[in-house]
């Protein structure tokens, strides 16, 4: 696996395995990979002749007081972990290389953006759309991998490459969990042991709130149900938890007709942790 630091260096050499008839996947990420991430470069790596992983802890992303500074990097463990699964390439830049000058040109989606993580988080997606964007720009025709974890970020992802006529296939891939149900996610390493052993509760909550849905009840009584369950653990401090249209992440305006589908969001804080999670449901 061949470890890259310049934009013009990762562009040469996918350009070049195109140019020798190779279909490219990429998986882009922030980097502290764990078996989601792996899960994610093995399915590129058998759907793809070669597979490069960006590993760039993106400023623009973190709003201010967030844990830009504290955001793991463990790059020689990225390293690792991206050779064994199948990645050829390891692009890993700089802030200056990425950034060589102050950012004028924002990519926004607003109609996605605007709610749940969007409004907890200020400015969140706009600095994720133009980091993706600018990823694609680099690494030029090709797949991009990205779990279901972050369902949000995926949907406004999809509709980014749609609008721009971006020459980027999306492939979204279902959510790794460990065995008692949490998604996994870089920031669990911020989970003290008793706030980890109740972390699972967020994903509880969201079979909840699918039952409620699937058995015919409203988006009220879903949400209800799962506010309910979060309650009875008060070191969970609630963000939201919320059944939404699964296109256009608005909320459930009525129950689910026999065969309609919605997605449960839910964002909650535990300890140092910010948590989210989701989960798909048809009737």
């Amino acid at each position: 696996m061949q470890v890259l630091d310049r934009v013009a260096v990762w562009r040469k050499a996918l350009d070049a395995e195109r140019a020798a008839g190779r279909v490219v996947g990429i998986v882009p990420t922030m980097g502290a990979l764990h078996d989601g991430h792996a899960s994610l470069i093995e399915r590129a790596a058998g759907e793809c002749d070669v597979v490069g992983v960006t590993v760039f802890v993106n400023p623009l992303q973190f709003a201010g007081g967030e844990d830009f500074d504290a955001y793991p990097r463990v790059l020689e463990h990225d390293e690792a972990v991206a050779a064994a699964h199948g990645a050829a390439y390891l692009f890993a830049p700089p802030v200056e290389e990425m950034y060589p000058r102050p950012v004028e040109t924002v990519v926004s989606v607003p109609s996605l953006s605007a709610r749940w993580d969007g409004e907890a988080r200020p400015g969140h997606f706009d600095g994720v759309g133009t980091v993706v964007t600018k990823l694609f720009a680099q690494a030029g025709a090709c797949r991009a991998y990205f779990g279901e974890k972050d369902y949000q970020q995926l949907c406004i992802v999809r509709r980014l490459v749609a609008d721009l006529d971006l020459p980027t296939e999306i492939v979204g891939c279902p959510t790794v969990r460990d065995p008692d149900g949490l998604a996994m996610s870089s920031r669990n390493a911020y989970l003290a042991p008793e706030e980890r052993r109740v972390a699972p509760l967020l994903f509880r909550s969201l079979q909840t709130g699918a039952a409620v849905l699937a058995g015919g009840g409203s988006p009220e009584e879903c949400r209800q149900a799962m506010h309910a369950l979060l309650a009875t653990e008060p070191r969970f401090s609630l963000i939201y938890a919320e059944p939404v249209d699964p296109d256009t992440l608005d909320p459930l305006a009525a129950a689910l007709p026999t065969g309609g589908s919605a997605r449960l969001l839910a964002a909650a804080r535990l300890g140092r942790a910010r948590l989210i999670d989701n989960l798909g449901v048809t009737r």
